[in-house]
């Protein structure tokens, strides 16, 4: 009984529609395209694409014949056809509602964006940046229209693009908790902000402070809010008074005014900066009004950042895992495509770093 010819040897003696440039030595050099590979490999397109896709319902030789074939020839899969293939779009929207003047001088951003790209750098996804703050119902088209597979939030203000919606179509996560509740239809990975924020100033309690001021962050975001409610908690625990408050946007110019209308106040021996910022702010109005730090007044900031090491003198901080979050971020992501479940809410630790500023 003869036995049947197997599957390469059927695709072999199929007959092939033009001529393989690759083999024709006096023909011009070209890509090699998937039909050339298939032709190399003796298997059809189809049998080729569900190899390069990594698609079931193919023989291991037939999978070895194409993969030496993709080797030998030096080809490149066509991401646009393998994303069409799986429907998927092998994007991810990285978001960040800000300005760009306010997107390049924090680096807040530029580090969890960074640990974003870090950890995505061995797989196929590329990262789209995407500015919300200026063009909403422009990002929300583009978020929401298939052009991404999941997208990641880095800073969301309230009234900002309502990216808590884009859950429903994709999976999202953001850096740190959303200014508004988004319910089961969204991820973020943060810091306990309050918790952190107290520790900052029970340092300055425990360094014998008790006239503590606070230049707090936006409080159209949570974590401007949640840092403030960590100053309170401290003072009121304390028994201090909690009246010396003024709040910035966490630029190092919204730190230096604040001081200054502190320093048009009541008498004060310490301050607590939401973050580095405006902590480094703070102390550029302080030696202009000829007060020393930690002399006169004690400084702690939040991040540690480059802006807590550039200060002079550096500034003492609560350290926030920048480049952590966004790699957490994007092993979440990849989590969700993957159709794995996925903690809604994950915390960081934070640490305390005194430096010369306390």
């Amino acid at each position: 009984m003869a036995k049947k010819p197997s599957e390469q040897q059927r695709e072999r003696s199929r007959p092939r529609k033009g001529v393989d440039v690759l083999d024709d030595p006096s023909g011009p050099t070209r890509p090699p395209t998937l039909e050339t590979v298939a032709a190399r490999a003796g298997v059809s397109r189809a049998t080729a694409s569900r190899v390069v896709n990594h698609l079931d319902r193919v023989a291991p030789h037939v999978v070895a014949s194409v993969n030496a074939a993709i080797e030998e020839l030096g080809y490149v899969p066509n991401q646009a056809a393998r994303s069409l293939a799986r429907r998927r779009t092998a994007v991810i929207a990285v978001v960040i509602p800000e300005s760009t003047e306010r997107l390049f001088a924090d680096p807040f951003f530029a580090t969890v964006v960074q640990g974003a790209a870090a950890h995505l750098r061995g797989t196929d996804y590329t990262l789209n940046l995407v500015l919300g703050s200026d063009q909403e119902d422009k990002s929300r088209r583009y978020l929401t229209g298939g052009n991404v597979d999941g997208v990641l939030v880095v800073s969301q203000h309230e009234g900002d693009l309502p990216l808590t919606r884009l859950g429903l179509s994709v999976p999202i996560v953001f850096a740190g908790r959303p200014a508004v509740d988004f319910g089961e239809h969204g991820h973020f990975v943060d810091v306990d902000n309050r918790a952190a924020a107290a520790t900052g100033v029970r340092h300055l309690v425990e360094r014998g402070r008790s006239r503590i001021a606070t230049i707090a962050g936006a409080q159209d975001l949570a974590a401007g809010r949640d840092r403030l409610a960590g100053w309170q908690d401290v003072l009121t625990d304390a028994g201090f008074d909690s009246d010396l408050v003024e709040v910035g946007d966490f630029t190092p110019e919204s730190g230096t005014v604040a001081m200054e209308r502190l320093l048009d106040g009541p008498e004060f021996d310490a301050v607590f900066a939401a973050n580095d910022q405006m902590a480094f702010g703070a102390i550029s109005a302080l030696a202009r009004a000829g007060r020393s730090v930690p002399g006169d007044v004690a400084v702690v900031g939040f991040d540690d950042d480059q802006f807590s090491r550039a200060a002079r003198p550096t500034i003492t901080t609560v350290h926030q895992p920048a480049r952590e979050m966004g790699a957490v971020m994007a092993a979440h992501l990849l989590a969700l495509l993957a159709g794995e479940r996925v903690d809604q809410v994950t915390v960081l630790p934070t640490r305390l770093v005194v430096r010369e500023s306390s």
